[in-house]
This record gives C-alpha cells, sequence and structure tokens, in this order.
C-alpha cells in the first residue's frame, strides 16, 4: 500500500513494488491530466510535483512518494485559474496538446523558484520537456506572461 497527499486530499493505493507513479495517478486514482508520453523518461509529459520539485512520474516507484506531497496538472489550480493556465489559453500554446500538463507543471516548478525568469532561464529549465507540435516559442512567451501578469 502507497500512501501520499494528492492534491490537497490523503490518497492511498495498493500497488505492486515496482508501479511507477504515473500509473497510480492515472490508473488507481483516475486523475487522467497527467500523460504517458514515452515511459522512458524523455519526454516529460509524465511530469508532476513531489514535495513541489518536478519530477517524472513514469521513472519514478510509487513507493517513492509515500508520505509525500503530490500535485498533478488538476491540483495546480482548483478554478483552473493558476496564471500559466490563463497564459497558455492567451498565448494559444497548445496544438495537440498532450505534453501541455508536463510543460504547465515543469514551468510552475520555474516560477515558483524565479519570479521573473529570462529567455535563456526559460530555456534551460524546461530542457527536457518535449512538445512534438514544436509550440516552443509559444511556451516561452507563457511563461514570460504568467511571470508578468502572475
Amino acid at each position: 500500500m502507497v500512501s501520499f497527499n494528492l492534491n490537497g486530499k490523503q490518497v492511498s493505493a495498493t500497488v505492486k513494488s515496482d508501479t511507477r507513479l504515473l500509473w497510480v495517478i492515472r490508473e488507481h486514482l483516475k486523475l487522467t491530466g497527467t500523460k504517458y508520453g514515452c515511459g522512458a523518461g524523455l519526454c516529460g509529459a509524465c511530469t508532476v510535483h513531489v514535495n513541489g520539485k518536478a519530477v517524472l512520474s513514469c521513472q519514478m516507484e510509487a513507493f517513492s512518494a509515500n508520505g509525500a506531497n503530490v500535485t498533478t496538472i488538476e491540483g495546480l489550480s482548483s478554478d483552473k485559474t493558476h496564471a500559466l493556465q490563463k497564459a497558455w489559453i492567451a498565448e494559444q500554446v497548445p496544438q495537440c496538446g498532450y505534453c501541455q500538463s508536463g510543460q504547465i507543471m515543469k514551468a510552475a516548478e520555474l516560477l515558483a523558484k524565479n519570479k521573473n525568469p529570462s529567455r535563456d532561464d526559460i530555456v534551460n529549465h524546461m530542457n527536457g520537456n518535449i512538445c512534438r507540435c514544436g509550440t516552443y516559442n509559444r511556451i516561452i512567451a507563457a511563461i514570460q506572461r504568467a511571470a508578468r501578469e502572475g
């Protein structure tokens, strides 16, 4: 049994010892905003926060999150009014949208540490989160907007 705080609520699930956090979130707890992308930790689609740090949930064993505070895209803002979510819409970032929850969660980690990141700060921090549609300039613009309007 793994037990942790998910988006402000205590949750638990009975899983095998090698189950990844991604599958606990998606399959056991039925929060599907966190996406399965590559399963190899190469794309960032599965990014969530564990104790405030962005992690690749497809690579993290669920038991490593035991007792932790885990935040998914659903928990970033209960009413979808987080500055990044609003900026993503204003900048028309998503095309297919598949990677976007991971992109937003990675960006949220940056803005929590750096309220006014430079373009280089953004590019360096977001490295590793892949957008197959290539909306990188819009992602950067959205992060800059969220920093300004935060």
